[in-house]
């Protein structure tokens, strides 16, 4: 069983107390329309990870192979379903599941990650997931990469001045009616779930540019 270290935000760079204090005060009705039914959904976690690259604060995404059956291709946070023995979904279940999720995908070292909050639960209805958002800082980088090529094609991360430029912003249209906000990023279109949850954090954390909400972007689009 993954070990939990304290939870804090105590150390974390000047750039990513923004993240820290929307952890603190937001509601789940600030981040989506869609929030956990009062029963049923499956408990699952994903690991919002912020790191420091050449290009400056970054975040650590994921592309899921095209062989999957569900969200094939698909670009993501790491994570997946809280597993009984990760522990309690409402505590320390939903933090040890993100970390373990994302070094079986990416081989990311735990070691090297703080865990300073979480975002409230969220709902996807298509797949019944009720996901917790665990934020984290990436304070000592790990080599990462596709571990199970059937699983995951490639690992990346993303400035996050590259996500708040306009130029990369738009709107995903899905044929089944569904619209959001989406990222024409790093040769690949983030969208659904995750771009939601992005576009909330830039929104919150004071990073967001003005862009155009108005412009639409296929599903494949690629930047």
């Amino acid at each position: 069983m993954t070990t939990i270290p304290e939870v804090t935000a105590e150390g974390l760079p000047d750039w990513l107390r923004p993240v820290a204090r929307l952890a603190r005060e937001i509601r789940p009705s600030q981040l989506s329309r869609f929030l956990p039914p009062p029963d049923g959904g499956r408990p699952s976690a994903v690991l919002v990870l912020f790191g420091e690259g050449a290009r400056g604060p970054e975040l650590l995404l994921m592309e899921r192979a095209t062989s999957l059956r569900a969200h094939a291709g698909q670009p993501s946070f790491p994570g997946g379903a809280i597993d009984p023995e990760d522990g309690d979904p409402l505590g320390e279940g939903a933090l040890r599941a993100a970390l373990r999720e994302a070094r079986e995908e990416t081989g990311l070292d735990p070691a090297g990650v703080r865990i300073f909050g979480t975002l409230p639960r969220l709902y996807i209805p298509v797949s019944g997931f009720v996901v917790t958002p665990v934020l984290a800082w990436w304070r000592e980088p790990s080599p990462v990469g596709p571990v199970d090529p059937a699983e995951t094609a490639r690992v990346f991360a993303v400035p996050v001045a590259e996500l708040a430029d306009p130029r990369h912003r738009g709107t995903a249209v899905h044929p089944s009616g569904y619209r959001g906000p989406c990222f024409s990023v790093a040769g690949t279109l983030v969208w659904g779930f995750t771009a939601g949850v992005i576009d909330r954090i830039l929104h919150y954390a004071g990073w967001e540019r003005p862009w155009d909400s108005d412009r639409e972007m296929p599903l494949d689009h690629r930047a």
